[in-house]
């Protein structure tokens, strides 16, 4: 029993004796850690991180921000900012047959110089900023090279919505929408909408994208992915689909997997009025009495573009009294059209132009008391009323291609169901880097 006894106290002096040295051990480390932050000979290395800019840390040198002058050149610049003629004509030899072009920078655009942090600063780079996609980079010491660097750019699906209270444009104005949309969206109905006659009222949905260069600075709408109008209290629904991977052939199509497209547009110019239409006893202010108008009037500013309504061959493209100057296009052997009192014409006679095609501007030549386009339409060698035609419409789609367009537009319906007519723009995807 004492023999047990004394093993007890033994291990029970041991355990005290490993807290002990464990204090000391810590006491000593915090004393050595208060010696070396108080040692004025141990120096404590601070790492500063790199500001990188285009291709360059700014931490390492000095940055001259200024716009293109008229007068400015290249050499100039250069020359001002203590680069010596010989040195100039060097660097313009080395970067000649390179993509970058400094020979005509232009009045307004910004420049940046990358100078050293010396006594007597040297331009190290010159950054020359023709676009908002691209900048020019010429490294003026070392090595010298100049390159064009195009910026890094997102495309981003968004979705917009209105109600018409004026005009299509003035609704996405006044949302704050991209205005290239408005166009956009009049190319996926113009076959079906004239843009013309919208009502108050007349509502849209929209999904589409649109690509950013520097995370904010629109470069432009890419497409329009899937569309709701809602015009006369008629639905109309659009959604892209491409038919011919090989040739890129892309149409848009209803719900149903009708083509929106048709053999003619609903108007030779975007976004005008009609002032006149067809009327075989309309008394013409011009004449001062009752002469029959065989065409529709649409007024639009002088210089506005008059686009083909459908493919075919110019047969006309002539001045005359009445008519100013004038293009007659043969479609087929059914269907002619002509345009009247342009400013001026584009396309002469025997060539081939495609539908949207511009063939000249809005004008007043001829008998006119306003600047529009008379749009003439001929059926059969008759002069008709193009909005009483019933016109073609285009191939329809395949069955196999019709399965894949229906599952292809499934969750695109459901994203346009669930969108209000009072909802703003938002960013909702990153579709590509």
């Amino acid at each position: 029993m004492q023999i047990m006894q004394h093993k007890v106290i033994y291990f029970k002096d041991l355990y005290s004796l490993l807290w002990v040295l464990m204090a000391v051990m810590v006491f000593i480390s915090c004393e050595n850690n208060a010696t070396k932050k108080d040692d004025p000979l141990i120096k404590t290395e601070v790492i500063i991180k790199p500001n990188m800019e285009y291709g360059y840390d700014l931490n390492r040198y000095d940055v001259k921000k200024l716009k293109i002058k008229r007068g400015d050149t290249f050499g100039g610049i250069l020359e001002q900012n203590g680069i010596d003629y010989p040195e100039v004509y060097k660097i313009l030899q080395v970067i000649k047959k390179s993509e970058v072009n400094i020979r005509k920078l232009q009045i307004g655009k910004p420049y940046s110089l990358i100078l050293s942090k010396d006594s007597i600063p040297k331009p190290h780079a010159f950054i020359y900023h023709p676009g908002v996609e691209s900048y020019d980079v010429v490294q003026l010491k070392d090595s010298l090279f100049a390159q064009k660097i195009k910026k890094p750019t997102r495309v981003v699906e968004l979705e917009a919505t209105g109600v018409i209270k004026s005009s299509l444009y003035d609704t996405m104005n006044s949302s704050g929408y991209n205005s290239d949309l408005t166009y956009y969206l009049a190319n996926v109905y113009a076959w079906t909408i004239d843009f013309t006659r919208l009502d108050k009222e007349d509502r849209f949905k929209v999904i589409y994208t649109e690509r950013f260069v520097d995370d904010s600075i629109s470069i432009g709408i890419e497409k329009i992915k899937a569309a709701y109008f809602e015009h006369r209290n008629k639905p109309l629904y659009a959604f892209e689909f491409q038919t011919d991977s090989v040739k890129g052939i892309v149409d848009y199509f209803d719900a149903e997997a009708k083509n929106l497209r048709r053999a003619f547009l609903k108007a030779p110019v975007n976004f005008s009025r009609i002032s006149s239409r067809y009327n075989l006893k309309r008394r013409i202010a011009y004449y001062g009495r009752v002469k029959p108008h065989k065409g529709t009037d649409y007024a639009a500013p002088v210089g506005t573009p008059i686009m083909a309504t459908a493919k075919g061959t110019v047969v006309k493209s002539s001045y005359a009294r009445g008519n100013g100057n004038y293009v007659k296009i043969k479609h087929n052997n059914t269907y002619s059209t002509q345009y009247l009192h342009m400013k001026r014409r584009k396309v002469r006679v025997g060539q081939f132009v495609n539908q949207g095609d511009v063939i000249g501007w809005v004008g007043m030549t001829g008998n006119t008391s306003g600047p529009h386009v008379c749009y003439r339409f001929w059926k059969n060698g008759r002069q008709v009323d193009p909005f009483k035609q019933k016109l073609p419409e285009a191939k329809p789609i395949s069955n196999k291609l019709k399965k894949q367009f229906l599952t292809h537009i499934k969750h695109l319906q459901t994203q346009i169901h669930c969108l209000s007519f009072e909802e703003q723009k938002t960013d909702q995807t990153l579709v590509l880097n």
